[in-house]
């Protein structure tokens, strides 16, 4: 289906954490919300609007000291701006074009051309992807089709050898079956209470919600946990020993685990070991047997140096490592195969067209144990959470990091008649707890059926401002 870019409509509102997230070196107490809006029309004249949103995460996308938070989420909403504006700039001169040209056009000009090593690659991504997935929506709304079946019938226009050449053998056909449900990654930020007494009695929230991990898994049913670690061995260790004393006693051998080390290690060799240590733990060598991967531990700078991965292998052996960060650019997974990474982070933030890209390598190296896993940048319901959902449902990911149900307060952020609007829309999405919205999590759980099945990127969508007309550029 070819499409034209008209009119677009950036809006952005404050959000608040109700427990605060540290991540790397960052402590996130408030952020921007991102909402774009960008109509469309057909050849035919047919007009549609298609949505996207994201947090404007900062020291996340680019960890430069040297900016303010304030300043990093700027930047970022700069980016989402220069893509839509060229995008409808570029069909004012050329037309109507499909969904992946459009977004494969702008991701030339903004963040291909540039070094793979430039500080804000990221950050210029982020406009491009933003763009790519509110041209997805409209295109799959004027198709009156699901993503997964925009992607399988070509309404797109994707072609996976144009963002990764090696994948031109590769056809969407090999997708798996989307899953009724996907099992919840829980996020241990460094900073989260693990047990009801860890919490001073003026610290306690009372919001209707859990705060402690030990609540989190009575209250979700939780089999599956992300770790955040911070590059000092010692401390990591007395982390993760704490951990697993919470952990295995209410979960036992249904626990798996992740670890994220956000660009925090410095040295393999010294991590591997700390990890090789605590095998010997009565109650900590459980968690290391259950880890199933270790996400980006060497800073992003780092993380494609021969030098600094001489000891990747010993760290492989304990659980196999991902890069996330480092995931800068079009080529980067197919770098980090070759030095010896197994696997590449999906998040809708870094790029639809990417990810589907690089799912397309890994079927294409059947048996060199290449995956994908599915992490979490703290998606908010309903716009950012329903479409990274159906990102992880039609890559076929069994688990996925969740987390923004749990550091913010639920739909709390959306008008009330978009949240009555999106509870009746998605029933086993989402729920409603007297004055509490929020996101359903049965058994360490979530349900994809109406994400799975819904018109459009992610469905229903529940908006910031539904009602603000879109300003034409």
């Amino acid at each position: 289906m070819l499409i034209q870019p008209v009119a677009s409509n950036l809006i952005t509102r404050p959000v608040h954490t109700r427990i605060p997230f540290k991540f790397g070196v960052q402590i996130l107490n408030e952020v921007p919300l991102a909402e774009l809006a960008v109509e469309v029309e057909t050849s035919d004249g047919r007009r549609m609007v298609g949505r996207s949103s994201d947090l404007l995460v900062p020291k996340w996308f680019e960890k430069n000291p040297d900016t303010t938070p304030a300043e990093d989420s700027e930047a970022l909403a700069r980016s989402i701006s220069e893509a839509v504006n060229l995008a409808i700039e570029l069909g004012r001169t050329a037309g109507a074009h499909s969904a992946f040209d459009i977004w494969h056009v702008s991701y030339q000009d903004l963040v291909a051309r540039h070094p793979n090593h430039q500080p804000d690659i990221l950050v210029r991504g982020f406009g491009t992807h933003m763009l790519e997935r509110a041209l997805i929506d409209a295109t799959c709304r004027l198709a009156d089709c699901t993503f997964r079946e925009a992607i399988l019938n070509d309404r797109l226009g994707f072609s996976a050898s144009r963002v990764i050449p090696a994948t031109r053998d590769w056809l969407p056909a090999r997708l798996p079956m989307p899953a009724d449900s996907i099992s919840v990654r829980h996020t241990v930020g460094m900073l989260d209470p693990l047990r009801l007494s860890d919490i001073p009695p003026e610290q306690r929230i009372e919001d209707g919600l859990p705060q402690a991990l030990e609540e989190d898994i009575d209250a979700y049913g939780l089999k599956w946990f992300k770790i955040k670690v911070g590059g000092n061995p010692q401390q990591d260790a007395r982390r993760l020993k704490d951990i697993a004393s919470v952990v295995m006693p209410k979960v036992g051998n249904d626990a798996a685990f992740t670890l994220d080390g956000n660009e925090q290690c410095e040295d393999l060799e010294s991590f591997a070991g700390m990890l090789e240590d605590l095998k010997s733990d009565p109650i900590a060598g459980a968690l290391v047997e259950r880890l199933t991967l270790i996400e980006q531990p060497l800073p992003r700078t780092a993380t494609f140096d021969p030098a600094a991965n001489r000891h990747l292998n010993q760290l492989s052996a304990i659980a196999p490592v991902i890069i996330d960060e480092a995931d800068t650019d079009s080529e980067a997974f197919h770098r980090a195969i070759s030095l010896g990474y197994s696997g590449v982070s999906i998040k809708a933030c870094k790029g639809i067209f990417r990810a589907l890209a690089n799912r397309a390598l890994i079927d294409l190296h059947p048996n060199q144990g290449l995956f994908q896993s599915g992490e979490d940048l703290t998606n908010l319901g309903s716009i950012p959470l329903q479409q990274d959902l159906a990102l992880q449902s039609t890559l076929g990911v069994s688990n996925v990091e969740r987390n923004g149900h749990h550091y913010f307060r639920g739909l709390d952020h959306l008008p009330e008649d978009q949240q009555a609007m999106i509870t009746r829309a998605l029933p086993g999405l989402y729920h409603r707890d007297a004055d509490l919205t929020r996101l359903s999590i049965r058994n360490g759980t979530i349900d994809l059926k109406g994400i799975r099945d819904g018109i459009g990127l992610g469905g229903p969508l529940a908006s910031l401002e539904a009602a603000k007309a879109i300003n034409p550029e």
